[in-house]
């Protein structure tokens, strides 16, 4: 069984224990939300969500001096931020990113169960063989990993400085080996010409995009501008007006003058770009359906997870707190480190 089979089989075996959250009233909603506001402050703590949770909890981290963001944001915002307790709000990696940049602080997360498909498809033991295998390759890990993947690597990058990091390496002469996202890792080595060896993985949500369904999309509203993230399979990719992560995706839509835009990410970004570009109009491209591993349209079923009242309980009880060993914390520190100093260059 290829690495891709055996992620889509372990995504499905994943997904079927997770139990969906009922749905609140809005009275229900704004007890909760009041709760976790006084518990933010009693507890000296800071919510970072990502742009694919649910927008309540967006917009609570907003009201409540928090952080809404793609993941390298995150991890720097709660490294700098003077809380003491994290409580992140997205998929397991993002909580043991925060704990290993902030080791003294408690990092809470509403569960542990999110985690993600590249995540699930690259089990540390398995890629550290990998690389043992081709010892004379700079290891390259996106930041959709575990703690013990990016202990193993050289580097660390997120999509928004995916490109500029494989430039430089390429251009020092090194050859990468790269993980785990295949399609990111083909536009990366599309768009760079350097020498990439690659893990087979890739995101549930992003591989469900289809170019057909964009094609159809775009001779209905034919004056709009194709937005994708580079996690989407090679033919999307080349549709596209402009590829790049969740923010650069936000930044355009500010910089470009269409007024419509087709959409090919996580839906949930969908808040900020309204938010943030209120005069345009937005479409989610269209996926191939509802799969064995989706539950509904370009919507990551982990990060639907995060929800007030596990937010709440989180905060309250400690539970879900984020642990990352030691020495595993120490080994990963340096690649993410070497990340966060070159983007800030």
């Amino acid at each position: 069984m290829s690495h891709h089979a055996a992620d889509q089989k372990l995504v499905r075996d994943h997904l079927n224990r997770i139990d969906d959250h009922s749905p609140l009233t809005s009275d229900q909603q704004e007890q909760i939300k009041q709760r976790i506001r006084a518990l933010l402050v009693e507890k000296n703590a800071v919510l970072v969500a990502h742009y694919y949770t649910d927008p309540m909890i967006q917009e609570l981290a907003e009201e409540t001096g928090g952080c809404v963001s793609d993941s390298l944001e995150m991890a720097r915002f709660g490294r700098d931020n003077e809380a003491t307790t994290l409580i992140v709000a997205g998929v397991k990696f993002m909580g043991e990113t925060a704990k290993i940049l902030s080791p003294e602080k408690t990092v809470l997360m509403p569960t542990l169960e999110a985690t993600c498909s590249l995540d699930i498809g690259c089990p540390a033991e398995e890629f550290s063989a990998f690389c043992d295998q081709h010892p004379d390759r700079t290891v390259v890990v996106y930041a959709n990993t575990s703690a013990a993947v990016k202990a193993r690597a050289d580097w660390v990058v997120t999509s928004s400085i995916a490109l500029q990091v494989v430039e430089h390496l390429d251009a020092q002469g090194e050859k990468i080996l790269w993980a785990p996202d295949k399609h990111l890792g083909g536009y990366v080595q599309r768009e760079t010409g350097a020498d990439v060896l690659m893990w087979d993985g890739a995101c549930i949500v992003h591989e469900e995009f289809k170019a057909q369904g964009l094609l159809d999309l775009k001779a209905v509203y034919p004056d709009s501008a194709i937005l994708v993230h580079p996690e989407s399979p090679e033919p999307v990719v080349a549709l596209a007006d402009f590829v790049g992560s969740t923010s650069q995706i936000i930044n355009a839509a500010k910089t470009l003058p269409n007024e419509q835009f087709i959409v090919a990410t996580d839906q949930g970004i969908f808040y900020k770009l309204q938010q943030q570009v209120p005069d345009k109009d937005f479409i989610i491209a269209p996926t191939a359906g509802s799969g064995a591993a989706c539950r509904s349209c370009a919507n990551c079923p982990w990060m639907a997870m995060n929800a007030l009242d596990n937010l709440a309980d989180a905060l309250e009880y400690g539970n879900s707190e984020v642990h990352v060993d030691v020495s595993m914390r120490e080994q990963a520190m340096k690649p993410l480190i070497r990340m966060l100093q070159f983007a800030a260059k």
